[in-house]
C-alpha cells in the first residue's frame, strides 16, 4: 500500500548485478516532487546513520516565505510575528493589510530591519512591504559570530569599569548601540541554527553538526544574557547621580577582572576543547559567585549611605550573574566534548 507524508514503510535491500544494492522508492513520492527516470537526488549520510534524500531541483529552487496579514494578527504584535519569521529562517517576509499601513506598523518593521541582519526592503505600497533576505544563512561561520558578540561584550565591561573607577563617561555613552549588535549577532546564530535542522546542506556549508549548532545557539544565548547585565551596568552607571566611585582592589569591582579572564578562557577553548582549562575556568567564577553573595550579605549589614549601598549591590549582582552565565557558557562547552568524544559502533 502506498504511503504518504508523515508514514513510515519498510523496504527490503535488493542486490543487482553481484555487488550493488537497490531499494525502490515510493511512488508518491516521486510524483510529488514531479521526478522522472535519471533526474538527481542527492543522498546525505547523517552521523546518526540516517540517510536524507532531497531532489535536486528542491535543493536549488526552494523559496520559502511568511505572509503577515495584518487584518488577521494583533496590530501590537507585528514586530513579535517578524521576528518569529526571521527565526525561523524564511527568505522572504510579505506584511499585508487590506487598508494603508499605520505609522505604527511601518515604526515595527524598521525597529525589525534594525534589530536582524540580512534583510531589506524589496518593495513597498502603502498597503504591503515585501521583505527579502540578502544573507545567506550557511555563508558566515557560527564561530565568527560568537567572537564578535564575545569582543562587544569584552570592550562593554573593560569600559564600564574604567568609568566606575574615574574615566569619562563618554566611554559608554554609545552602550544601548552596543547591545543592539549583540542582540542583532543572537538573532543571526538563532535563525542559522534554525535552518541547519531543516537543511543539511546549511549545516555541511557551517562545517557543523545539528547538535554542534544547537550548542552554539546555547552558548550565544548565554553571551546575550551577559550583555543584558553589561547594559545593565552601563545604564545604571550613567544615570547614577551622584555616583559612587569604586575602588579597584575592594569588591565588587577586584572581581570583575577576575571574571573576566576566565570567560576569555572559555573563548579559546570553543577551539581547543581542553576539559582541565575549562573545570579551571569554571572553578574561578564559582568563587568569584560566592564571594560576591557573601560581599552583598555583608553590604546590608554595615552602615551606609543607603544611594551607595543600593548602587554598589546592584553593581555587584550584575557582576555575580555574568559569572554565573559565564558557567553555563562551559557547561556548555563540555557537553560539546561529551558529544565530540562519542563512538557510535
Amino acid at each position: 500500500m502506498p504511503i504518504g507524508p508523515g508514514e513510515q514503510d519498510v523496504r527490503k535491500l535488493q542486490l543487482t548485478g553481484g555487488s550493488t544494492y537497490t531499494m525502490s522508492l515510493p511512488k508518491p513520492w516521486i510524483l510529488s516532487n514531479n521526478l522522472n527516470a535519471r533526474d538527481g537526488i542527492r543522498v546525505d549520510w547523517r552521523p546518526t546513520g540516517e540517510l536524507s534524500l532531497t531532489p535536486l531541483d528542491i535543493i536549488e529552487d526552494l523559496k520559502t516565505v511568511v505572509k503577515l496579514n495584518l487584518d488577521q494578527i494583533p496590530i501590537a504584535a507585528l514586530y513579535d510575528h517578524l521576528m518569529g519569521a526571521y527565526l525561523s529562517g524564511v527568505q522572504e517576509i510579505s506584511v499585508q493589510s487590506e487598508s494603508p499601513l499605520t505609522r505604527n506598523s511601518r515604526n515595527d518593521i524598521r525597529r525589525f530591519l534594525r534589530s536582524t541582519r540580512g534583510f531589506e526592503i524589496g518593495q513597498e505600497t502603502d498597503s504591503n512591504v515585501h521583505l527579502i533576505s540578502l544573507l545567506n544563512a550557511g555563508e558566515l561561520p557560527l564561530h565568527a559570530s560568537l567572537n564578535r558578540m564575545y569582543l562587544l561584550f569584552s570592550s562593554m565591561i573593560r569600559d564600564i569599569y574604567d568609568v566606575l573607577i574615574g574615566s569619562d563617561d563618554d566611554l559608554i555613552s554609545d552602550f544601548e548601540e552596543r547591545e543592539r549588535e549583540a542582540d542583532g549577532l543572537h538573532y543571526l546564530i538563532e535563525r542559522q541554527v534554525g535552518s541547519m535542522l531543516d537543511s543539511q546542506h546549511v549545516a555541511r556549508s557551517l562545517g557543523l553538526s545539528r547538535k554542534e549548532g544547537v550548542e552554539h545557539a546555547n552558548l550565544a544565548r548565554s553571551l546575550e544574557r551577559m550583555m543584558d547585565h553589561a547594559h545593565e551596568m552601563a545604564r545604571l552607571t550613567l544615570e547614577t547621580t551622584p555616583r559612587p566611585r569604586l575602588k579597584q582592589d575592594e569588591y565588587p569591582l577586584s572581581l570583575l577582572p577576575v571574571c573576566m579572564e576566565a570567560l576569555k578562557s572559555l573563548m579559546i577553548n570553543l577551539r581547543v576543547h581542553d576539559p582541565y582549562q575549562i573545570e579551571d575556568a569554571r572553578e574561578s567564577l564559582k568563587a568569584a559567585q560566592i564571594a560576591l553573595t557573601e560581599h552583598e550579605e555583608r553590604l546590608w549589614s554595615g552602615r551606609r549611605q543607603a544611594s551607595r549601598l543600593l548602587f554598589e549591590d546592584r553593581i555587584s549582582e550584575s557582576i555575580r550573574r555574568i559569572c554565573a552565565y559565564s558557567r553555563d557558557f562551559g557547561e556548555i562547552l563540555l557537553n560539546m566534548i561529551a558529544y565530540d568524544s562519542i563512538e557510535r559502533q
